[in-house]
Order: structure tokens, then C-alpha cells, then sequence
């Protein structure tokens, strides 16, 4: 009956319904409060090779030498220079990423990946301390970043912990989901005691087979009486909360959103480009519903370059870099760019040494990108990787750079701006005590 085009709660925490605004009394779009965050996840599935997102000048040349069919030409980069002075060069087409970097409004995190504690080349070859679970898998390096938890399983993400954390202190007034995708199920976003919520952007949010006829919202109106009803059976009720709440939150959303003004900012034609879009058209309503913090989940895919991994880029770079552009216009059209952070995520970077057919296998430590009006830009934070095959960040002799920065830093410095206190984080990530450096300082 529910409409896979819909807006869907997902978890299995039960949460009443929606205390809704009354319709037809609705309030100006105000707008946001100082004390307003959002954070954006752009998660690109399949392991990004970041060697060829950015790279430090510095060590061109000895880039040049290993990356052999993977290498990018210096007329292939676009230069840029950090605050410190240092010389770099991003993909040439990831122009707008470069361009805000220039413009200090995104910032570059090196080196960044899952562990359980600091650990050095030595000690991972001798396994001489704790090594996350399957190193180099697709599914268990995605499930980390999602979770943070490096070995084992944990049935809850990091964002939903977050989540669970924004409810027990009441910072937003309403019940609609703290923890929103547009990319379907995330488990990034499952909570303990909270509920995350998945729309298809551009689609509609509301029940299939209904209208606004009076048959029609009879019968709506049915459906909704036998969701209150108590079945005595668990799953079922659990069910029939999760699809009430749905419901609500649909409405809820879709009146709000009816009272927005078209953005100005062009986004994108693109899968990536439409997800931004449908954040920045809820953070534009976010008084309306009554959320104070909220924390978004977008993702692109193909990034598993084990051939023809150049041609791949050409399409994919493009597409992130112009939709995350529009984005941080579009929060700029709003007036909430200070208050709204995106970021990236990815399964794992790439073997620094090429494979036979002009592509890379699966490695560790990657960069990401930290954008936002509080970002600290135009910076490095962290360390690259000696570009060295065997080299002492090696954990071999193919470039699989060991992690310098763990997932739970680079998270808990955006859960720290979100508004967390530091007494607080390690109920985010379990394993941040065990690194000296708890706030990166990429944020404001």
C-alpha cells in the first residue's frame, strides 16, 4: 500500500506521532536561529581514489613515478596553495571543490580511515595491535564508517547515536526525524531510541492511491484509525507505528515545503545534484518543522575503479563537485551557509600502484572534503602519506596507506560544532578515547 516513492520512517524504535502544526494556520518561514546545524554526508560507494582528488605538489614527482598509467598530467590539476603556503593541485574537474578551497570555504582532511587506535606500520605487519575487521571489504569498511565501530558489529550508526543524542536533550521541538536520507536505508542513521526517514527526492512523499476526494480521504481516514488500533500483536503494532509516523511526517513535510520559495540556485540534473536539492529545500523549512539540529545522508556510486579508472573519474568528479558547489550556494542563498556542514565519506581509498588494466584495488586511508561557512578552508588537516611503495605508511608494498586519522576524530569534530559536549562523544564513538586528538579543528 505504501508507496515506494514515499517518505518512510525506518528503525524499529517506537516513537509517537507527530505533534503537527495545524494546517491552515501556518507561520511565516522564519528564519534560522543561531544556534541552527545540519550536517550533510555525501557518501561515495565503492572506495574513492583519492590519491587523484588531490595532491601535494610537493611530492609530484615521486607521485608521477608510482601512479604510472593512473598519473595525472600538471595540466590535468587544477593549483591551488594552503593557507600555510603549500602547493597542491585537485583534479582538474573538480573546479568548483578547488575553487572553494582557493575561496577558504572547504577544507581537506588527509589520510582518514578506520582503526581502532593509532596504529603504526610495524605493529599492523606483526599484528602487534587491534586491526579493524576485514581490512579492504567493501561491505565491513562501509559498515565501519557508518558505525564507527571498527571490529565487530554494531546494530546502530554513528548519525543515529547522534540522533538519539539531539532527543534526550530536546533540542528540536517536533518529532519529525532528526536523521533524514535520500538515498534509501542508511545504517549510518539507525539509532537506539530514534528513527531515521527516507524520501526519493523530486517524488512525491504522500500514500499511493489517494486523492483529494471526499471517497478518497474517507478512506485515508479509515486507515489511520486502524493504525491506532491495538492488534496485541508486537510487529504489528511496531508496523503500524513506523507507517503512522510515515504518514504524518509526509504531510507534515509536504505542507511545509509547500509554503517555500523556488531556490534560485541552479543545481544539477544529476542523481547526486538532486539529493542536495531536496536537503537544501528541508533546511529552507526547517523553522516550520521545528528542528533545530538535523543531520542529512546523500550518497554516489560506481567508485570500485578496477579498470579504466580515469574515464570513470571523468564522469563521477564532475557531477560531486558541481552538486556540492550548488549546495553550498544554495545555503548561502538562504543565509544558513555558517550553519551547515557537508562532508564526505568512502567505503576506503585505493592502492596507490596501478593494476594491469588502468585501474586500482581496494586500500585504507583516504581524503576527504569538509564544506561549510564555519569550515576553517583553504587548510590541510592531518597528514598525506609518504608516496612511497613499502614506505613506512605502506601496509605493504602496493600503497595502501595506513590511517593517520580515525573515522572517530573526524566525526567527532563534526559532532563537537553539531553541538556535542566532549563528556558526551565517546557515547558517539566508543573508541574515541583512544586517540590523544579528539577535535581536529577543521571547524569554527
Amino acid at each position: 500500500m505504501f508507496s515506494r516513492r514515499g517518505f518512510i520512517r525506518i528503525g524499529a524504535a517506537s516513537v509517537g506521532t507527530m505533534a503537527l502544526r495545524p494546517f491552515g494556520l501556518l507561520p511565516a518561514l522564519a528564519q534560522s536561529g543561531p544556534d541552527y546545524r545540519a550536517l550533510v554526508c555525501v557518501f561515495l560507494y565503492g572506495g574513492n581514489d583519492s590519491n587523484n582528488t588531490i595532491i601535494p605538489m610537493d611530492s609530484y614527482t615521486a607521485y608521477q613515478s608510482i601512479r604510472g598509467s593512473l598519473g595525472l598530467a600538471t595540466s590535468a590539476l587544477t593549483p591551488v596553495t594552503s593557507v600555510s603556503g603549500a602547493p597542491y593541485g585537485f583534479h582538474t574537474l573538480l573546479t568548483e571543490l578547488a575553487s572553494m578551497f582557493t575561496a577558504k570555504e572547504l577544507a581537506v582532511v588527509a589520510n582518514v580511515g578506520s582503526l581502532v587506535a593509532p596504529i603504526t606500520q610495524s605493529q599492523y605487519q606483526a599484528a602487534k595491535a587491534p586491526i579493524p575487521l576485514n581490512l579492504f571489504s567493501h561491505a565491513d569498511q562501509q559498515q565501519q564508517w557508518a558505525t564507527s565501530m571498527a571490529q565487530g558489529n554494531s546494530p546502530t550508526g554513528w548519525g543515529g547515536r547522534l540522533a538519539d543524542y539531539v532527543a534526550s536533550q530536546n533540542l528540536n521541538s517536533s518529532s519529525f526525524p532528526t536523521f533524514l536520507s535520500m538515498a534509501g536505508n542508511a545504517l549510518e542513521g539507525v539509532g537506539v531510541k530514534t528513527q531515521q526517514g527516507a524520501l526519493t527526492p523530486g517524488q512525491s512523499m504522500q500514500l499511493a492511491g489517494f486523492n483529494s476526494s471526499a471517497a478518497s480521504q474517507a478512506r485515508l481516514g479509515a486507515l489511520s484509525n486502524l493504525l491506532t488500533l491495538n492488534s496485541g500483536v508486537s510487529l504489528t503494532q511496531a508496523a503500524n507505528s513506523t507507517l503512522s509516523n510515515s504518514i504524518a511526517d509526509a504531510k507534515a513535510l509536504g505542507q511545509a515545503l509547500s509554503q517555500s520559495t523556488p531556490l534560485k540556485t541552479q543545481f544539477p540534473a544529476t542523481t547526486l545534484g538532486a539529493q542536495l536539492q531536496q536537503v537544501a529545500q528541508i533546511i529552507q523549512v526547517q523553522s516550520y518543522l521545528g528542528m533545530r539540529r538535523q543531520i542529512f545522508f546523500c550518497s554516489l556510486g560506481s567508485f570500485d575503479t578496477h579498470t579504466g579508472e580515469l574515464g570513470t573519474l571523468n564522469t563521477l568528479y564532475p557531477e560531486l563537485s558541481q552538486s556540492m558547489s550548488a549546495f553550498y550556494d544554495a545555503t548561502v542563498e538562504l543565509g544558513v551557509a555558517q550553519n551547515v556542514t557537508a562532508f564526505t565519506e568512502s567505503d576506503f581509498n585505493r592502492t596507490f600502484q596501478p593494476t594491469s588494466g588502468d585501474g586500482s584495488d581496494h586500500a585504507w586511508g583516504g581524503h576527504h572534503v569538509v564544506l561549510g561557512g564555519a569550515v576553517q578552508g583553504g587548510r590541510i588537516f592531518g597528514a598525506f602519506p609518504t608516496f612511497k611503495l613499502g614506505g613506512p605508511d605502506d601496509t605493504d608494498v602496493r600503497g595502501r596507506w595506513i590511517p593517520t586519522t580515525s573515522i572517530d576524530q573526524y566525526g567527532a569534530t563534526l559532532c563537537s560544532w553539531f553541538g556535542v559536549p566532549t563528556t558526551a562523544l565517546p557515547m558517539i564513538f566508543p573508541n574515541l578515547p583512544n586517540f590523544s586528538s579528539q577535535n581536529l579543528g577543521f571547524l569554527g
